[in-house]
């Protein structure tokens, strides 16, 4: 199988992405590409098979952006309630379901994708046996799905909301687009990310204080407090929704942490991790790089 790739497919319905759609600095003068340009030769020039995979993955993020704005949003998650604990919380929900199956239509229309490793399934699908690609969006991945993050070849992820935002990184810097709905087209709103090298966020369940490590609670305890090797004291900002906190934590600079057990290290870990040093920052898993993991 050639240069394995990972789509990371999280989706988010709670960040009011639009708030920040154009706060990129980019220049409204400027010829403005789409997504498709941009991975052509007159951009990053990647590879036509990898493009085309994008293509149909764009045309996934369209549909999906549809649904989520539709009432059928309404109707597919009335049906759903919340009860018991963390592991109930985590269940697949039924508009998580219905966006699996809109990702997976395209991709196998693609040819270009041997294997699907996704969360909502019970174990990765087969889709095309000369495929050079695996898109992975999800944890319990098995045969050729469970890969080293050193061999990412891309990453993105998709934050809907009244924007609908695709954050994407070909190696050559983090780029974000964002859904034009009167051209149906993804344009650049975000070019060449860059962590601000100084945040004032820090995002991580407070809830879950009393179960940190101790050298964490102390290190939280002092950025509050201005205490560190900066005086500015640190907020907290979290949802608990990863996309959501990763992508504040990617314009406006802090720490993202999630220090439990349940962070997903192929689908979650690695393709975020592949974003944020490609923007400047770094990804870690407690005080060594977290691409040379691969379980």
């Amino acid at each position: 199988m050639a240069s394995p790739s990972s789509f990371l497919g999280v989706l988010n319905f709670r960040i009011r992405a639009g708030d920040n759609a154009n706060a990129s600095g980019h220049d409204s003068g400027s010829r403005v590409c789409t997504l498709m340009e941009y991975m052509g030769k007159n951009g990053v020039n990647v590879s036509d098979e990898l493009t085309l995979l994008f293509s149909h993955l764009e045309y996934a993020c369209k549909r999906i952006s549809a649904l989520v704005a539709s009432p059928l949003n309404y109707s597919i998650g009335k049906s759903f309630s919340v009860s018991g604990g963390s592991a109930e919380r985590d269940k697949a929900k039924p508009l998580d379901i219905v966006a699996n199956d809109i990702v997976l239509s395209p991709l196998k229309t693609s040819g270009k994708v041997a294997v699907m490793a996704s969360e909502e399934d019970d174990a990765p699908v087969s889709l095309a046996d000369d495929g050079p690609f695996v898109v992975i969006i999800f944890h319990k991945a098995i045969l050729n799905s469970l890969q080293s993050g050193n061999k990412l070849v891309a990453s993105a992820y998709a934050l809907f909301s009244p924007a609908t935002i695709l954050c994407t990184s070909f190696g050559s810097g983090t780029h974000a687009f964002t859904l034009g709905h009167s051209t149906g087209d993804f344009v650049p709103t975000h070019p060449n990310i860059k962590i601000p090298p100084r945040g004032q966020i820090y995002s991580v369940n407070d809830a879950q204080y009393f179960d940190w490590p101790e050298g964490l609670r102390r290190f939280i305890d002092t950025i509050r407090q201005g205490k560190g090797l900066h005086p500015k004291k640190y907020s907290a900002r979290c949802i608990c929704s990863l996309v959501a906190d990763f992508h504040r934590t990617l314009l406006y600079g802090g720490i993202a942490m999630n220090p439990r057990d349940h962070l997903h290290l192929v689908y979650e870990a690695n393709p975020l991790s592949f974003l944020a040093e490609q923007a400047g920052g770094r990804g870690s898993p407690k005080t060594s790089s977290v691409f040379g993991e691969s379980r």
